[in-house]
Formats: structure tokens, C-alpha cells, sequence
């Protein structure tokens, strides 16, 4: 349940109270009795993450881990497939042995 807070426009008291979201807004004052409170508008209460493993691949299925791997692996042999083929090839023949004196 959220805690909504109030300020009376008579006498300026603000005050906390810890309702239902379905509950109607207080509208009398607790310290002066009128009928002056509105509900002001909160930024929300923070949350805090405890632990280790808040990330959205944490709750993923068995098989969606598994193919993913698979992928992983697949585009890691690739890639290391495709590095070996466009290392550049070494010469046998130097520039300076065909200058001519």
C-alpha cells in the first residue's frame, strides 16, 4: 500500500498517511478540523536491488539459454574461421631483391 501525502490549505500542516490506492483522499485536517486537505503529488518511493543477477537475461527459459549459446559459439567459430583466412600472407620476394644495379 502506497503512502499519499496531504497538506491542509488552512493552516499549511502536511502530513503522511499509509492508505489503500481504492481509499477516497482525506479531506479533513487532523490539526485544525477544516476541510481544506488535497492529496499533493509524490515522486513515488525508490527501489532498491538487492543481490546479485537483476538483469533481464536472469529469468529467461532453458531453451532460449540454450540456443543462445549455441548461437555464441557458432559466430565465435566464424569469426575465428574468417580472422585465419584474412591474415595477411606473407611474401617470398622482398622489394629491394628486384632493384638492379
Amino acid at each position: 500500500m502506497p503512502t499519499y501525502d496531504y497538506e491542509c490549505q488552512a493552516c499549511g500542516h502536511t502530513f503522511e498517511k499509509f492508505q489503500s490506492i481504492t481509499d477516497k483522499p482525506i479531506r479533513k485536517c487532523p490539526v485544525c478540523n477544516k476541510l481544506k486537505v488535497r492529496r499533493l503529488i509524490g515522486t513515488g518511493g525508490g527501489v532498491i536491488f538487492k543481490g546479485s543477477g537483476f538483469y533481464c537475461t536472469d529469468y529467461r527459459s532453458d531453451s532460449y539459454k540454450s540456443s543462445a549459446k549455441s548461437e555464441q559459439t557458432s559466430s565465435s567459430d566464424s569469426a575465428k574461421s574468417s580472422s585465419d583466412s584474412s591474415a595477411p600472407s606473407k611474401s617470398t620476394s622482398s622489394g629491394s631483391d628486384n632493384k638492379k644495379d
